[in-house]
């Protein structure tokens, strides 16, 4: 299995409705190419930026066909795959067509709060199935579990086609932990734009950034410098964009990011329920931001 190399900044994607909650394929496009034109290194299809949980099957496979077709190979896809069902995912990966795309994500499973375990035997079987390399993804304040060390580590070890995690717990000790014992050619990436940097420091190889999609240029060059070792342009870009990144999370994401890139002149200020936009407070504090930079 070829290891994918996922250094730098990935973009976890927004979906941009229209006013009648349709997919505004227009607008994902120009979003897209965007990102590709201003320095991500890769876009994630389908994450949890994405409002995954509430499109349909038909329009996930118009979404992917239409990035697929957009990026055309300059950049890689990684593509989110997920479920609390393990079965789910394992007939999803043998029989969905995956042509364009690099790499999945899959995060741990939600909701049935399975044991270490269970957590196990769920990627190992997800391992068993990928014709592609597997990122994991542990995200524990949206899954209701967190994946340890000890279990990142034995799967790292037991599965060379499971080549990297995007880390969302916040814990700097068991990501350390990870990054100190993992084998050589497995991958720790960021899962939080604010923890991007210090994360880098550690040891870890970039960020699957929020953020991105609006400033891509800017957090890609602060991922890139601290991956050189010039902490201090990295950390001046940091310590820029804390307020903001703050901001974009107090209302929940991506309600955050989808105000910005309204602000910008992207996309509507549209999400579908059960997420709302950001409060009219918050906006004007991200406007207030945005008018700085």
């Amino acid at each position: 299995m070829i290891n994918l190399d996922l250094k730098g900044m990935g973009v976890a994607l927004i979906t941009p409705f229209k006013e009648d909650e349709s997919v505004d394929f227009d607008i994902l496009l120009k979003v897209v190419e965007y990102q590709v034109q201003n320095g991500a290194d890769y876009i994630v299809v389908l994450g949890t930026t994405a409002e995954t949980p509430t499109l349909t099957e038909d329009e996930k496979s118009e979404i992917i066909k239409a990035v697929v077709t957009q990026i055309r190979g300059r950049i890689p896809i990684v593509l989110g795959v997920s479920s609390n069902c393990t079965r789910f995912v394992v007939n999803q990966l043998k029989e969905d067509n995956y042509q364009g795309i690099n790499a999945i994500m899959s995060v741990a499973p939600y909701y049935n709060k399975p044991t270490q375990e269970g957590i196990y035997q769920h990627f190992k079987a997800v391992a068993e199935a990928a014709p592609l390399p597997i990122v994991m993804y542990n995200v524990p304040s949206r899954t209701g579990v967190n994946m340890t060390a000890d279990t990142t580590l034995r799967i790292a070890h037991d599965f060379e086609n499971i080549i990297a995690i995007k880390e969302a717990s916040g814990n700097f000790a068991q990501i350390n932990d990870i990054i100190k014992n993992k084998p050589d050619r497995f991958q720790v990436i960021s899962g939080d734009d604010v923890l991007a940097f210090p994360l880098v420091a550690l040891g870890a190889v970039g960020v699957i950034s929020v953020i991105g999609n609006a400033f891509p240029r800017e957090f890609s060059d602060m991922i890139h410098l601290a991956l050189s070792g010039d902490y201090e342009k990295a950390r001046t870009i940091h310590t820029r964009f804390l307020e903001l990144i703050d901001l974009l999370f107090v209302d929940g994401s991506p309600a955050g990011i989808k105000s910005v890139l309204n602000m910008m002149g992207f996309c509507e200020n549209k999400l579908r329920l059960p997420l709302v936009p950001i409060r009219a407070t918050t906006y004007e504090k991200i406007q207030a931001i945005l008018k700085t930079f």
